[in-house]
């Protein structure tokens, strides 16, 4: 009795990629709706099968299309801004500021598109995203007929598309409500990182994914500095740290894990976790090499990603596969690791299940959804082609075949390639709509890039100072005469505080950039201890604001920032022209004298080593009100046996100059 199907595929190289890697040659494969209903040796099931469509492959390699296993699909329209930098400038001093400029849905929309074009003519049929917006990505993705599985981000800061993480788990839920059963889309939730991710989101964001039964995407360990600082906060690598927030207890796939150990490895495979290795994305940015054949050997599902197209710089998965490959042979020392077959598998079978959605795809078996590509192995650079190896056909594809030899892709049933024809997506539209957002986008970073200013503002955090400040500052020989003159009856001390100050001052080619100030305070107590540390970014401006006699200053008002990043980071963010370096021993006090606030600190210089020094603040609004506190700063140093004849008005690094 011959069975009904809606397309038969005959005559085919057909690698099912399924547990036992059977390959079947001459095969064939039948499709009915979106499933595959039969597939093995072309004469049973040609014997078996009739088909209202029938397609002859020409002994081209048929199998399951290939499943990114991680990436940022919408930041194809920011590859190639910003390269050949540490991931965390290219990261915080680039892509997020650009992301909080131009992110919005048809941005998302957009950039999905593209990807989706990119992605089905190098043989990709489902991929997993982790972006903004993450509704309008799955919106694109299912009108271009991909599959995905679609991760709404939370972060602890600000995004593109929410105001406050609680904003964005309410988007979450929101989403996979809505698009939760849907044919092709697979919706989400993604927590960042665990260092841009509070430990609530890490426990919130697991209760959601779990409450729906749906899977959680999560960068982990992807730094050496990562793991290093979370060894500091938490005191522990980060894979306990994030089962300690219960993070395991939904199904997760976990990108990178560049910097894990054997006892990571074993937690992860015990939590059921799955790993998107991404090679390219790690060499570039010099993440590492993650552990791969480690991994699988201990029984994780691992599977392959391209990372964004911003930190790769594209979507090509046969890249990608080849790279997976050498990079575990040159890291181990071993030419077997890792061979054709296994990668392959790890960029069909295995990535599904590392995704935790090998029941619907990731091999073509009786029962699964009709995703396939055709693949022709027969140009110049994959010929010839020996056939004593049945193992061969996989060593083509892995070692040889360039994305450029998909021919046909299949999607649910549902053609959206022919003959290297894309036909869901315009692709001449795409571009030229690509090319307006890399202008708009050039113009911005030219106007930001030409101010230091501009700079410490795009990457967040930074205020302006609201008064102007009047200052004056006295060199002095003898401590210990100030600090029994603070005692004087007409000044009252309001606060005190002890720091060790050690300051970073940027210098720029051109003066009118004013200076940058990295300054890191350690608060010391009464026994001498630091009890706590303070990192802050300060911009000085080019000049004072005014002079008043004997060298009192009117400072301009500055801009702050909270330091979260490294010294290195805004070394390398800023490109200073020079630097210097102050330390300082710091006495800080808050006084009334006539009824007026002042700063008094008292400062010891110790690198270089300047002496000691008298500083008089305090804040002004006015130039009537800073006339009046320049005189009674003058008339202070003096009540406290400084000499106000050796005012200067230059700041401790103009000494240095």
């Amino acid at each position: 009795m011959t069975h009904n199907a809606d397309l038969l595929l005959t005559n085919a190289i057909i690698l099912t990629m399924d547990e036992n890697l059977q390959i079947f040659e001459p095969g064939a494969l039948a499709v009915k709706g979106d499933t595959i209903i039969a597939v093995g040796p072309e004469a049973e099931i040609t014997r078996q099968f009739s088909g209202q469509q029938h397609v002859d492959c020409q002994m081209n390699i048929l199998m399951p299309g290939l499943i990114n296993a991680h990436t940022h699909v919408p930041m194809t329209l920011l590859r190639g801004l910003a390269d050949d930098l540490r991931l965390d400038v290219w990261l915080m001093g680039y892509v997020m500021p650009v992301e909080r400029e131009f992110v919005s849905p048809d941005f998302v929309q957009l950039g999905t598109r593209l990807a989706c074009a990119e992605m089905l003519r190098s043989g990709v049929t489902c991929f997993a995203d982790m972006y903004y917006f993450e509704e309008e990505i799955a919106k694109a993705t299912s009108e271009a007929g991909m599959r995905a599985i679609c991760n709404q981000t939370v972060l602890k800061f600000p995004t593109p598309d929410a105001s406050s993480y609680e904003e964005s788990l309410d988007m979450a839920r929101e989403f996979i409500t809505e698009w939760k059963g849907h044919p092709l889309i697979v919706p989400s939730v993604a927590p960042h990182a665990p260092y841009t991710c509070t430990p609530d989101i890490l426990k919130k964001t697991a209760e959601l994914a779990r409450a729906f039964d749906v899977p959680l995407h999560v960068h982990i360990s992807e730094t050496a500095f990562e793991v290093e600082n979370a060894r500091k906060e938490y005191g522990m690598p980060v894979v306990p740290y994030v089962k300690k927030q219960g993070l395991f207890e939904a199904k997760v796939t976990a990108a990178h894990c560049v910097h894990i150990d054997e006892g990571e490895m074993r937690t992860m495979l015990h939590a059921g976790a799955g790993i998107a290795h991404n090679p390219s994305s790690n060499m570039k940015l010099a993440s590492g090499i993650a552990p791969v054949k480690q991994m699988i050997d201990l029984g994780l599902k691992v599977g392959i990603g391209t990372d964004g197209p911003a930190s790769n710089n594209d979507l090509d998965m046969f890249e990608e596969m080849r790279l997976a490959s050498f990079l575990a042979k040159v890291s181990t020392g071993d030419p077997t690791a890792l061979p054709a077959p296994l990668v392959l598998s790890m960029a069909t079978r295995m990535g599904a299940q590392a995704l935790h959605i090998d029941h619907l795809v990731g091999s073509l078996e009786e029962g699964k959804r009709a995703d396939l590509i055709l693949i022709n192995i027969s140009p110049l650079h994959n010929s010839p082609r020996f056939q004593r190896d049945p193992k061969g056909s996989y060593a083509q594809i892995v070692y040889a075949a360039k994305s450029t030899d998909v021919t046909d892709v299949m999607v649910n049933g549902r053609w959206l390639m022919r003959d290297r024809q894309l036909l869901t997506l315009d692709i001449s539209e795409l571009l030229a709509q690509s090319r307006e957002y890399a202008r708009k986008t050039d113009t911005f970073l030219i106007k930001r890039e030409a101010s230091v200013l501009s700079k410490l503002i795009a990457i967040g955090g930074a205020t302006e100072e609201e008064s102007f400040e009047v200052q004056a500052k006295a060199p002095v020989s003898d401590i210990q005469r100030i600090l029994l003159a603070l005692r004087k009856s007409q000044i009252e001390i309001i606060r005190f505080r002890h720091y060790r100050e050690y300051d970073t001052y940027f210098y720029f080619d051109d003066p009118s950039q004013g200076y940058l100030r990295y300054r890191e305070d350690h608060f010391i107590d009464e026994q001498g201890m630091i009890t706590n540390v303070r990192s802050r970014l300060t911009h000085l401006g080019e000049a004072c604001e005014h002079h008043f006699p004997q060298q009192v200053i009117l400072s301009r008002s500055r801009y702050l920032a909270p330091a979260t990043q490294s010294l290195r980071f805004y070394r390398e963010y800023f490109k200073p022209e020079r630097e210097v370096e102050i330390e300082k021993d710091r006495l800080r006090y808050l006084i009334k004298y006539k009824d007026t606030e002042f700063f008094i600190n008292i400062d010891t210089i110790q690198k270089p080593k300047l002496g000691y020094f008298l500083e008089v603040k305090s804040r002004t609004w006015s130039r009537t009100d800073a006339e009046r506190k320049a005189h009674l700063a003058i008339e202070l140093i003096g009540y406290l046996e400084a000499q106000p004849e050796q005012i200067t008005s230059q700041d401790y690094f103009e000494m240095v100059h």
